[in-house]
């Protein structure tokens, strides 16, 4: 049986009342990994660029046509946001004409496993999800 305090495989230590041990009240605090995920990802349209962009590089152009009702302005504001991240590399390829693509690095493509649970979960718990996506 795990300590108070005693970090076991199958996750954080637990407290005498079944709670994490060292949280605060009876809920605790948030993990701040995920917090960080959220506040990235959690982004309205970030996770859907880091989507399109799993599958393959794509040009600013494809990546607006890909994902309806985004501005240009919101596309390079969270395009900046991932590549700052670190998660999306931008690349310019020479021209004429100048031409920019966008493709996940090392720690985007990462994410691969973690999107695809998620499709699976919004097809099983939110069937009309099912129904418009790629």
């Amino acid at each position: 049986m795990a300590q108070v305090g005693e970090r076991t495989a199958a996750g954080p230590a637990t407290a005498p009342d079944g709670g994490c041990a060292g949280a605060v009240g009876p809920c605790g605090s948030v993990d701040i990994g995920l917090t960080k995920v959220f506040a990235l990802l959690g982004k309205r349209w970030s996770g859907l660029v880091v989507a399109v962009l799993s599958h393959h590089a794509a040009h600013f152009a494809d990546l607006r046509r890909a994902i309806p009702g985004i501005s240009e302005r919101m596309l390079s504001d969270r395009l900046s946001e991932l590549a700052e991240a670190g998660l999306v590399l931008r690349e310019v390829d020479e021209g004429p004409p100048l031409r920019v693509s966008y493709r996940l690095t090392e720690a985007g493509r990462a994410l691969g496993p973690a999107l695809e649970e998620l499709r699976r979960w919004a097809a099983d718990h939110m069937p009309e999800a099912a129904d418009g996506g790629c």
